[in-house]
């Protein structure tokens, strides 16, 4: 299909993170664009204020009537749509080009230098940091995000159309729809068991997504995984590695030992040995582009991060409160790594939604024994998100996996009072269901109290 002769494209789920990236990425290169979401967000209103006009009832007669011909119209829709959508329905029936969100992002995608990130952690950050160091070195690129980037207050960075910098994503196997010229895998700890049944399954997909590499292609991956390639690593033996770590007014100061050189003295200003992990990786893709080591330095000293990634609510010297989109118990360890890290003598309590049923059924033990690890625990309920409820899972029976007797179940209504009632100093909201849009009446609590 060539997109340069597609004028109308409408979004079956538009609100999405990875959706609403491609729709102002449409938007912004004078496409018609439109879409449908069930609810409406900050992500939805931005886009409104861009001229995308959203509408949040499942009907066609909201359709705009220029997006009904199939001749002259793309439909993108996400996975996470059910099948009884209405609008799908009718533009499958009326037999309308329709595409899933990573074919879409294939064919954006096949004519460019393409740049990916894949790995079942640290997708976004490290692609909004190489997006971001990139970009401050004037390359002609766009990067599709998977999160709100500080910098740029958007999930879509847009400075040319020559490169492009990609999410990879496994979910439904979606990221088999690239074919990058770079590409690095983070991790690939057992996840979307509901998809692929067991966890060598998974490990199959990313050995199939290491084969889609461009001829001449570079595959980078974390030292340790069972997957040949560039390795890269912290204060070990990788051809890229991080060494002589040090942590300076909450900044890390590091040294990248490269195949050629020591790159000395960089600095990156996100909490976590995970972030030093995903920093270092983008910063081995743009030197293996080809770009000038010291302005790479200098831009990845200006991230300021991805909304939702560790991100500091309130930072004062009586109270810190900090919001992360972990949801899978090793996110929950690299975000307790990262609090003990920069506050090793402070109690620190965790407030928890767990994400769907599936995921809390596989990995019961694996989050009771991540959450333990935490000096207080609330719990909520399980966000269903695509899902139906599992006979018998369900947040009482996490609960009671936890090995921690500061451990409560709560309501969402109630997290402001339990908060109030604690003597912790350093307050963490986790979690990739609703619960982040309970961190603005949080946050907004804690300043009125303090």
């Amino acid at each position: 299909m060539n997109l340069n002769n597609i004028h109308n494209i409408y979004f079956v789920g538009i609100g999405g993170i990875g959706m609403s990236a491609i729709a102002r990425y449409f938007n912004a290169t004078g496409k018609y664009v439109a879409g449908y979401d069930k609810t409406k967000t900050d992500i939805t209103e931005a886009l409104k204020e861009i001229g995308v006009n959203v509408h949040f009832e499942d009907a066609v007669e909201n359709i705009e009537s220029q997006f009904l011909d199939p001749e002259k119209t793309l439909v993108v829709y996400t996975p996470a749509i059910p099948k009884n959508n209405k609008e799908l329905n009718y533009f499958n029936a009326n037999k309308f080009t329709i595409l899933k969100r990573s074919e879409i992002l294939g064919l954006i995608t096949e004519n460019t230098y393409c740049l990916a990130v894949a790995g079942t952690h640290g997708k976004t950050t490290t692609t909004s940091i190489l997006g971001h160091i990139m970009r401050e070195c004037n390359v002609p690129l766009t990067a599709f995000l998977g999160g709100i980037s500080e910098n740029y207050s958007s999930n879509l960075i847009l400075n040319g159309d020559e490169v492009s910098v990609v999410e990879a994503d496994e979910f439904d196997r979606s990221f088999l729809t690239l074919s990058p010229d770079l590409a690095c895998i983070t991790s690939m700890d057992a996840d979307h068991l509901d998809i692929y049944g067991d966890a060598s399954e998974l490990v199959k997909t990313f050995e199939d997504f290491a084969k889609k590499l461009k001829p001449n292609g570079k595959l980078f991956v974390k030292n340790g995984l069972p997957l040949k390639g560039i390795t890269y690593g912290i204060e070990d033996d990788a051809d890229y590695a991080v060494q002589n770590i040090k942590i300076e007014n909450g900044t890390y100061v590091f040294d990248v030992k490269m195949p050629n050189t020591i790159l000395k003295q960089v600095k990156f200003n996100l909490p976590g040995r995970h972030n030093l992990s995903n920093a270092l990786i983008a910063l081995a893709m743009a030197v293996e582009y080809g770009l000038p080591k010291p302005q790479l330095a200098k831009a990845l000293a200006s991230y300021k991060g991805v909304k939702r990634r560790f991100t500091y609510q309130i930072k004062t010297n009586e109270l810190v409160f900090i919001d992360d989109y972990a949801h899978h118990p090793e996110e929950i360890k690299a975000v307790h790594q990262a609090v003990r890290e920069m506050y090793p003598e402070d109690k620190v309590l965790v407030v928890f939604q767990p994400h769907l049923f599936s995921r809390t059924k596989d990995f019961g033990v694996e989050f009771a024994q991540s959450l333990s690890m935490f000096d207080e625990i609330l719990l909520l309920d399980i966000y269903p998100a695509r899902e139906l409820p599992i006979e018998g899972i369900n947040s009482k029976w996490l609960l009671n996996k936890i090995n921690n007797p500061k451990k409560q179940l709560i309501e969402k209504s109630e997290i402001i009072n339990k908060i109030k009632a604690s003597k912790a100093k350093i307050i963490l909201t986790l979690g990739a269901g609703d619960i982040g849009a309970e961190v603005k009446i949080i946050k907004q609590a804690l300043i009125n109290e303090n």
